[in-house]
């Protein structure tokens, strides 16, 4: 399977708003299931929300819903996570990963292959 690679990150302060996207080729996007997850330092890598390969999302209701979202552009060589009103708890490293159609997509098991991850920083 193709790399992935995460871009977007950045500093930015409470209230702002950025885009992360993950790229791959070959369409890489419409055959699996994409998630973007996040890890702060000293804690686990959390789930933050997935496109299945139909477009249906899902997100991570108790810290993001309402304030991110997932998409995938049409040739499926690029799916983004748009992140509003941020706050400090929102700094970590973000993640996209792809796994097999049909996988739990909350479950970071779940997932064969993992971007190297973009810092996202949140101050007040």
């Amino acid at each position: 399977q193709a790399q992935l690679t995460e871009s977007g990150g950045g500093a930015v302060r409470a209230g702002d708003s950025l885009r992360l996207s993950c790229a791959a080729p070959r369409r890489t996007f419409m055959w699996y299931t994409t998630g973007w997850f996040r890890q702060a330092p000293g804690k686990e890598r959390e789930f933050v929300a997935a496109i299945s390969r139909s477009g249906t999302t899902a997100y991570n209701d108790d810290s993001v819903k309402g304030r991110f979202r997932i998409s995938r552009e049409n040739a499926g060589n690029t799916v983004y996570l748009q992140m509003s009103s941020l706050k400090p708890e929102d700094t970590a490293v973000y993640y996209c990963a792809t796994a097999q159609p049909g996988s739990p997509a909350r479950e970071p098991s779940s997932y064969d292959h993992w971007g190297q991850g973009t810092q996202v920083t949140v101050s007040f």
